[in-house]
């Protein structure tokens, strides 16, 4: 049975149309439940990695680390397990993998032995001279375990020949480019970096006397923690006998967030830049139909990552809003795909149509973002399929063009529909009867800016404009080879 139970899993295959996540982090001091309250954080940041996590802890003499595959709530969540990992320090990594491979050698976080002392490191985001790095090092002699990106910087680290461990920090930080959202643990020490233009997020709490690093501030509302503040781009916050301690070592830059936190990544009900992500969306939503609405019965979103644009949507217009399409939550995000007549019912396995609800109907579809098409196409097909009279496509954010370099696994340029099709094309290749997406200025609009600033960009919006605020170095094209390593990624020892 149990060998049954093996063979099928090999079967399954990550479900998931959109643009994929990226990681999670969290990171807390002085607290006597360390590693379960970083194990509940964990828990709040699952929608930023399914593949794998980790917890280390530190009990004043040791680090105890624990590494596994899949979620959170399957590996975490018995006391036998937390009683591995004492101590009042730990940190915490979700992961999906952007750079090297699915491995368990990959899972985060990291810990290394250097001259200064033991050190942990849990990162969000990704290098853009990863490979250059390596290479330079390999070449000086280190030896790399993992394919991660992360190693890297670990590498650097231990390399240094600066004294104190957070000097060796900054010393790797100025070799590094890219996007990037760190928490480092070194004895009693809690560090928190974000990167010069502040791309990936993370945010600080606190919990009595503990302080809290974290993605997303869901993390700190499940443990009932106090939102701090953000970590502010180019920031190195520091943690150490309960007191906290900028620095801000890198000239400085105004930030540049990443908008697709806004538009998808982050979870609703985190808090971005004062705002909840949910009503930026709704504002999204509002803004699309300000400027592409249409005449129709019904608003339906495509769930459940449409639903807030939807809905600010319907608001704006004064028209109904209804589920006319139900998403089955409890497939979650994987599926068995074991020959292909059931793999292209790929899509039914998780959502299907309310055929009450929308037959005989002219429907306008909200969805937040159009990738490559694919899904789309299918949920128009369900629509007609159940008796819908039109379906009119629209997007609340801008056409992805660009692929990204920074942590969220895009597909090449090739792949993207929009870099390919103008609108036309694509509406004719999702079969609907009109299609729109929401305006560059729009998005800016709907997050309260006047309009985008071309000289000096508010966000990091590179998918839609081709602005890429660090130039990636790595960048090596289709064809060449990026994996960090010549091991294969299915070895995990």
């Amino acid at each position: 049975m149990k060998k049954n139970i093996k063979n099928l899993k090999k079967k399954l295959k990550i479900y998931n149309p959109k643009i994929k996540e990226e990681c999670g982090v969290f990171g807390i001091s002085n607290s006597t439940d360390a590693s379960t309250l970083t194990a509940l954080g964990l828990h709040a940041l699952q929608h930023r990695g399914q593949e794998g996590c980790g917890i280390v802890s530190y009990d004043g003499k040791n680090y105890h680390s624990e590494k596994r595959f899949g979620l959170v709530g399957d590996n975490f969540n018995k006391e036998k397990v937390l009683k591995k990992l004492p101590g009042e320090y730990a940190i915490g990594h979700n992961r999906y993998s952007t750079t090297g491979g699915t491995t368990l050698r990959n899972v985060q976080p990291f810990f290394a032995d250097t001259n200064a002392g033991g050190i942990v490191v849990a990162h969000n985001g990704n290098l853009t001279n990863a490979i250059t790095l390596r290479e330079k090092l390999v070449e000086g002699g280190a030896i790399f375990y993992s394919t991660s990106d992360t190693e890297t910087i670990i590498q650097l680290i231990a390399k240094s020949k600066r004294e104190r461990k957070i000097d060796k920090i900054i010393d790797a930080l100025f070799q590094i480019q890219g996007a990037y959202a760190l928490v480092f643990l070194t004895q009693n020490t809690l560090i928190g970096v974000r990167d010069p233009f502040g791309i990936r997020p993370l945010v600080i709490g606190k919990l009595n006397k503990s302080y809290i690093f974290a993605s997303e501030t869901c993390a700190l509302d499940i443990i009932g923690a106090k939102f701090v503040r953000e970590v502010e781009n180019g920031e190195i916050v520091c943690i150490e006998n309960n007191e906290l301690k900028s620095i801000k070592p890198f000239p400085a830059k105004k930030q540049r967030s990443c908008v697709f936190e806004y538009i998808y990544f982050a979870r609703p009900d985190s808090i971005l830049n004062g705002k909840c992500a949910y009503e930026y969306r709704k504002d999204f939503g509002k803004e699309l139909a300000k400027e592409a609405d249409i005449d129709a019965d019904l608003i339906v979103p495509v769930p459940d990552s449409g639903n807030a644009a939807a809905i600010g949507y319907s608001q704006h217009v004064g028209r109904n809003f209804d589920l006319g399409i139900i998403r089955n939550h409890y497939v979650g995000r994987t599926f068995i795909e074991p020959v292909q007549k059931i793999r292209s019912l790929g899509v039914k396995l998780k959502l299907n149509t309310n055929k009450s609800t929308i037959k005989n109907k002219k429907i306008v579809l909200i969805d937040d973002s159009l990738v490559r098409g694919t899904t789309c196409h299918k949920i128009v097909k369900m629509l007609y399929d159940s008796g819908a009279k039109e379906v009119h496509v629209r997007i609340a954010s801008p056409e992805i063009k660009f692929p990204d370099f920074y942590g969220i696994d895009t597909p090449t340029k090739k792949e993207l529909l929009a870099a390919n099709k103008n609108n036309n094309e694509i509406c004719e290749y999702i079969n609907a009867k009109s299609l729109k997406f929401l305006s560059i200025d729009g998005m800016y609009r709907a997050m309260g800016f006047e309009k985008r600033n071309n000289a000096y960009p508010q966000l990091t919006d590179h998918y839609f404009t081709g602005d890429y605020p660090v130039k990636p170095i790595d960048n090596l094209g289709d064809d060449k080879v990026t994996q960090l390593s010549l091991l294969s990624t299915s070895s995990n020892n």
